[in-house]
């Protein structure tokens, strides 16, 4: 039997909402955590600080975050087939995004060319509009219909 078809793994396009879901709220949650450790850390607690990352993190996720969830969203959904590789959630573009913003947080980390008070805020209002993405993937992976296969708003 031939070792590539072996490894191949295909998924359904709701496996595929689901393993987006888990990605992105891994993420979020992880950049919630460290950015909380970072400013407990570098500056202490400070409620009027997480007020402006959560007010800011939903800034973000209403301009932004909305519209690319969004996109993510219709790409798997509007996939011809029915089955798809394991790694198919995201697109080339997005996997470069990605590798880019995790290159450039590690990187700012490790340099402290951003004080570690300023990151960890950085840090705490990007993990809130990822956590808020993730919520319309578990959304559309729960209520998954594939007769009904559309666009959302």
């Amino acid at each position: 039997m031939n070792l590539m078809k072996t490894l191949k793994f295909s998924v359904t396009k709701r496996t595929l909402l689901f393993e987006a879901a888990v990605i992105w709220t891994f993420a979020g949650v992880m950049l919630l955590f460290r950015g909380g450790s970072m400013l407990e850390a570098s500056s202490g607690f400070s409620w009027l600080k997480i007020i402006g990352c959560i007010c800011g993190g939903v800034i973000f996720f209403v301009l932004v975050f909305l519209k690319i969830s969004r996109k993510h969203v219709n790409r798997i959904i509007n996939l011809h087939g029915d089955r798809h590789q394991l790694y198919e959630f995201f697109n080339p573009r997005s996997y470069l995004m990605m590798f880019g913003m995790i290159s450039l947080g590690v990187f700012l980390r490790k340099t402290s060319i951003v004080p570690l008070a300023s990151l960890s805020l950085a840090y705490i209002t990007m993990g809130i509009p990822l956590l808020f993405s993730s919520f319309r993937f578990y959304h559309r992976w729960f209520y998954y219909l594939p007769e009904f296969e559309h666009t959302i708003d």
